[in-house]
């Protein structure tokens, strides 16, 4: 075993100076599908980076590069150990000039690299290249997570966010996470939400979809104070209503809606990269899962006033 200069350990076959490991020609062709991958985000990335809207994005966005980097050197290495080849990279897929697209883009993008990734990981019989892809996986979910903020947040920098160290928003600005940290901004959300929909209702009165939804809302409390319980932590206290504000026109509350389970799905993404007790992992995919719901559920509102 040796470990590289870019954090990755391979198990060495020494043949005619060359480090190689017994491998099918399919895991050649997705590594190499992996290489050109790699290559079109760096350069994709770059062009993003200068677009952005704001010094908050376009700094993360050059951090995500520099991981694209580090995964395209990894992949490299692994690909002339299997071929004793160089490989020839390229531009597999166009990058859009303009930043929203281009985001939208690379959040659907890192999704399915993600799940690329997994699937040489299973395929891949040399520990090390398992190791190497699992690495890279759980790095490209995390990528597609930020551009998903980004995606609800075009024009905001952090600074600019109310609630900067509170919920979600608390959350996605994290460098690192406790156990507990989760916990916390997990239920500071829903108490934004509450918060939000208690304004909507006394604005514009008991709108049926932010009736239903504020009752699983609820539900959601009552889950996470359950593991509050269980993992014998205070349960935080709640003053969100210092951090919404109600929007002027039932429109704007449908979009608030959107927004906010946006980021609600984009914080439970996140803690989900982490390693977790099973039942809070359960607890957290469930309520993830209720968000994308939700999300739908709002954006069927909003497009009614849009048709309209």
């Amino acid at each position: 075993m040796y470990r590289n200069q870019y954090g990755y350990t391979f198990n060495s076959y020494g043949y005619d100076g060359y480090f190689r490991v017994q491998s099918d020609q399919s895991i050649v062709k997705d590594i190499e599908k992996a290489i050109n991958g790699e290559y079109s985000a760096i350069a994709c990335y770059n062009k993003l980076a200068d677009l952005a809207p704001t010094q908050q994005a376009r700094q993360q966005i050059y951090e995500i590069r520099q991981d694209e980097i580090r995964h395209y050197e990894a992949f490299t290495s692994i690909y002339k150990q299997l071929t004793g080849k160089q490989p020839s990279p390229k531009i597999d897929a166009p990058c859009s000039e303009q930043y929203r697209e281009g985001i939208d883009a690379a959040f659907i993008d890192e999704q399915k690299t993600t799940d690329f990734y997994h699937e040489i990981e299973r395929k891949a019989q040399d520990l090390s290249i398992k190791e190497t892809f699992r690495q890279a996986a759980a790095d490209e979910q995390n990528h597609a997570v930020w551009f998903l903020y980004f995606l609800s947040h075009p024009k905001k920098d952090r600074a600019q966010i109310r609630q900067q160290d509170y919920g979600a928003t608390g959350a996605l600005n994290a460098s690192s996470l406790t156990f507990q940290d989760m916990l916390t901004y997990a239920i500071q959300d829903e108490y934004l939400a509450q918060a939000r929909y208690d304004a909507i209702r006394r604005e514009f009165g008991d709108i049926q979809t932010f009736v239903r939804i504020q009752e699983a809302e609820k539900r959601h409390i009552t889950a996470l104070n359950t593991l509050f319980t269980r993992y014998q932590f205070p349960i935080p206290s709640d003053n969100a209503s210092q951090y919404v504000i109600t929007p002027d026109s039932v429109k704007a509350a449908y979009a608030a809606g959107v927004e906010g389970e946006i980021e609600n799905i984009s914080m439970y993404e996140k803690f989900l990269l982490y390693e977790l007790p099973e039942d809070v992992r359960t607890v957290f995919t469930q309520l993830r899962n209720a968000s994308l719901n939700h999300l739908a559920a709002f954006r069927r509102g909003l497009a009614r006033f849009e048709d309209s």
